[in-house]
């Protein structure tokens, strides 16, 4: 199945290609005129996503722009987020310990 969502299920659709001439009548012409019709497909923005699976695998989905915009997949994360050392985290700016401010003459 090419050229299909595999979330939504979204694949292309049939329309038209209307070619128009002649200036508008409110920019002052006689108005437009259909010189033509055809036929044309409208294809879905699809896109290659590796997706993360419940298990904690990933799988390679072809995926519409808007299922990945509505939040109907959770995308692979490509590198785990940085977390700072255990040291770092306790030992960092100790509390309390303030130095006196110098005194001035007035």
């Amino acid at each position: 199945m090419a050229r299909v969502c595999e979330i939504c299920g979204k694949s292309a659709s049939i329309g038209n290609r209307v070619e128009t001439r002649g200036k508008a009548k409110y920019l002052g012409g006689v108005g437009t005129k259909v010189t033509g019709i055809t036929r044309r497909k409208f294809k879905p923005n699809l896109q290659r996503v590796k997706v993360a699976t419940p298990n904690g695998g990933a799988k390679s989905m072809r995926v519409c722009t808007q299922c990945i915009r509505s939040g109907a997949i959770r995308k692979k994360v490509r590198q785990a987020p940085f977390r700072l050392p255990v040291e770092a985290k306790s030992g960092g700016a100790k509390k309390g310990k303030r130095k006196a401010a110098p005194k001035t003459k007035s």
